[in-house]
């Protein structure tokens, strides 16, 4: 293995990350409310359009963790830059909820395209001992862009389309740059890629991950996809204070890019028992004072923080369960997680329609609670 300078490879995969996690992905619900009045969707096409998000980081997650397995990772992470620059173009361009539709596939494909090729690329051309900080920060850049989203709303928030305009051209600029930064591997390389093996049959400690990525998935589904729409509902908020709300979820999650940090000083059991009672009680206190602002946005802080600290615990938890194969090590936590959240999502519309916001988010945070007892054994904290 040839080493890499770590900022050489860890840079533009933090702008990537944020590029296809927080602009393709997680900034379309801040944007909808005026997509709905332009192309006239009911509330029903709007949440059927939202979950293709879902849909396709699952497909494409298997795709590429399938991939990158096979070929290295380079060109998963291109793929994943084009798939968000054609979505985002896509979106908008979009006359109709049709090509909104595949607007939004191509850049929600993105994200599932994108995570796999990045753990093997760290775990390729970064050393050993820095393996972990690299994955934790690269995978915090999702938080960089949800700031940058929220920060968008305020500033274009009626000009939706301008607003996709600009993500798609910063988009392009990003790819560029990973297509130059990002190595080649094979015969004219000294970069040789060795192919990991595809199973998770057999393999210890893999059966807690599963359970656990798939419980925080369920978990974690009512704060993003609801939260907004809770506030909004039981407080007297401004546009800006709403979009700020969004903007402390993406801002206090640069913090859990410290988790890799905290990880090798506290062990992996005790970061995950730390992370999924925070996410828990981030529910729980909006559940109490939604129409606070103080509370609210202390309650936005707390699950960003602890959302993008878990994912980090969760993918090096991962990494060192498939030793052998990063991308798989990636690809399985992050797709139950993302299936958790397809099912938390669906459920949480139910219970809200039934019990009402303060109700269903006390049931998601005991959820959140449920999660801690399933997290990993302290012999999985050295490498």
């Amino acid at each position: 293995m040839n080493a890499m300078k770590f900022s050489k490879l860890v840079l533009p995969g933090v702008t990537m990350i944020a590029v296809t996690y927080g602009l393709a992905r997680f900034s379309f619900g801040l944007l909808l409310p005026d997509m709905n009045d332009s192309l006239q969707m009911s509330e029903f096409v709007s949440g059927m359009v939202s979950s293709l998000f879902y849909l396709a980081y699952c497909l494409t997650i298997i795709v590429s963790t399938v991939i990158t397995t096979r070929e290295g990772p380079r060109r998963m992470i291109i793929s994943a830059g084009l798939s968000a620059f054609a979505g985002m173009l896509l979106i908008y361009m979009a006359p109709n909820a049709w090509v909104l539709a595949l607007g939004v596939l191509l850049a929600g494909g993105s994200t599932g395209l994108i995570s796999p090729p990045y753990g093997a690329a760290i775990s390729l051309w970064i050393k050993r001992d820095k393996q972990g900080k690299a994955n934790t920060w690269i995978n915090s850049g999702t938080s960089f862009g949800i700031a940058l989203s929220g920060a968008g709303a305020i500033l274009l928030s009626p000009n939706w389309r301008l607003t996709y305009l600009i993500y798609a051209i910063l988009t392009c600029l990003i790819l560029i740059w990973n297509f130059r930064a990002i190595p080649k591997v094979g015969t004219r390389s000294k970069l040789m890629f060795q192919k990991g093996q595809f199973s998770i049959r057999g393999v210890e400690g893999s059966i807690p991950l599963v359970l656990a990525s798939l419980i925080l998935g369920i978990s974690t589904a009512a704060f993003w996809t609801f939260s907004r729409s809770f506030i909004e509902v039981a407080g007297d908020y401004s546009e800006w204070q709403l979009s700020g709300f969004w903007i402390i979820i993406g801002l206090f999650g640069v913090l859990g890019g410290f988790s890799g940090s905290l990880v090798e000083k506290g062990g992996l059991s005790f970061s995950y028992k730390l992370g999924s009672l925070s996410i828990a009680s981030a529910s729980i206190i909006l559940s109490f004072s939604p129409e606070w602002l103080l509370m609210s946005y202390l309650s936005a802080g707390i699950f960003g923080c602890a959302y993008i600290f878990l994912t980090g615990v969760l993918l090096v938890w991962g990494i060192r369960v498939f030793i052998t194969n990063a991308s798989l090590g990636i690809g399985v936590p992050f797709l139950l997680l993302s299936l958790g959240q397809v099912i938390g999502s669906l459920l949480a519309g139910w219970f809200i329609g039934t019990w009402g916001y303060a109700t269903s988010f006390i049931l998601y945070g005991v959820v959140g609670m449920l999660a801690s007892l399933t997290g990993p054994k302290n012999h999985h904290k050295k490498n």
